[in-house]
């Protein structure tokens, strides 16, 4: 790691294979808790390569443990997280609105590292049991339209970096890698990312995919939709720039999607949505990524009729039915 370390300090990159055995190298433990620092810090300075961040997605790929949800046509809602916004679970949320609208939701998630309250805080707050077993999970989405796959039962080789993340509490690279290394390969996926640079990035490397993607970045720097203003759009046919307005919904303040600061905040602000019981701005922006989510899998229908299909799942209480229904059969 030392020689890796002083070529990249000295302004130059990876490549791709270089990146990829790095990685593969961090996860197998041979690199001690500041070398693996050193290397990240690299990537707070300088803005990371196609290169490097194909080499780093390909060596989470093959070193996770795969699911074979292959029966269903699965979409994945997750952002990049990192944004420093705290907002409420807006992804775990669009993913319970997305399976109350008929869809299929593998959901990937994890613990918070850089915010007060992940996805898997959330539902394991509600006393949802992660599990890695296929049929467990084939028969959630079967039942529920959505199971829950909790990052690390299918990426352990990220053990060994959990705890340098968790010292530094910022984002960092692994943010970007973590929307990418679904374990169930899903043919669709809504991903909200934290700057445009990164939505180029994604949007370059997903292009190269067979899935039906929309990737999703708020100009004033949200990982989501956030109504706050403007946000772009990328999908494999479109790039384009959508105001709340456009959407026939208002703007919200920021601290109308205030998120909370501890788990139990967190999770009264997602079931008082999920119960109706919500604002009329955190209703309206959680509508707003299903919505873009829905549209994703079926550009020709149009946004509006995914906006309807969703608040349509909000509103007649199907999205808390999936997030019951997933929680008790669990």
């Amino acid at each position: 790691m030392k020689e890796t370390l002083k070529y990249l300090f000295d302004h130059r990159t990876l490549g791709k294979d270089d990146a990829k055995n790095i990685l593969r190298n961090m996860a197998e433990g041979k690199y001690n808790d500041a070398e693996i620092a050193a290397f990240i810090s690299v990537y707070l300075m300088r803005s990371i390569t196609v290169e490097e961040l194909t080499g780093f997605r390909d060596a989470l790929l093959e070193l996770c443990n795969p699911v074979d949800l292959s029966d269903f046509n699965t979409i994945d809602v997750c952002g990049t997280g990192g944004d420093e916004k705290n907002t409420f679970n807006i992804s775990t949320l669009t993913s319970f609105v997305v399976a109350g609208a008929g869809e299929k939701v593998a959901k990937h998630g994890n613990y918070s590292v850089s915010s007060a309250c992940g996805s898997s805080n959330v539902l394991e707050y509600f006393g949802y049991s992660f599990s890695s077993d296929p049929d467990h999970l084939r028969k959630a989405l079967d039942r529920n339209n959505i199971c829950f796959l909790h990052a690390p039962l299918f990426n352990p080789a990220m053990k060994n970096v959990a705890p340098v993340r968790r010292s530094l509490r910022i984002k960092t690279f692994f943010n970007m890698l973590g929307p990418m290394v679904n374990p169930s390969f899903p043919r669709n996926q809504m991903v909200g990312v934290f700057s445009l640079d990164v939505a180029r990035l994604y949007h370059y490397l997903y292009q190269e995919s067979d899935k039906q993607f929309c990737i999703i970045h708020s100009l004033d720097g949200y990982d989501e939709i956030s109504l706050t203003g403007s946000f772009r759009a990328l999908t494999r046919q479109t790039e384009r720039t959508i105001t709340p307005e456009e959407l026939n919904l208002k703007r919200v303040l920021p601290s109308d999607i205030y998120g909370g600061s501890t788990v139990k905040e967190a999770a009264d602000v997602f079931l008082r949505i999920l119960e109706g019981k919500g604002s009329q701005a955190q209703k309206d922006v959680v509508v707003a990524n299903a919505a873009l989510a829905l549209y994703s899998m079926e550009e020709s229908k149009g946004v509006e009729t995914a906006l309807e299909r969703a608040r349509v799942s909000l509103e007649s209480g199907s999205a808390l039915n999936s997030f019951k229904k997933l929680v008790e059969n669990n």
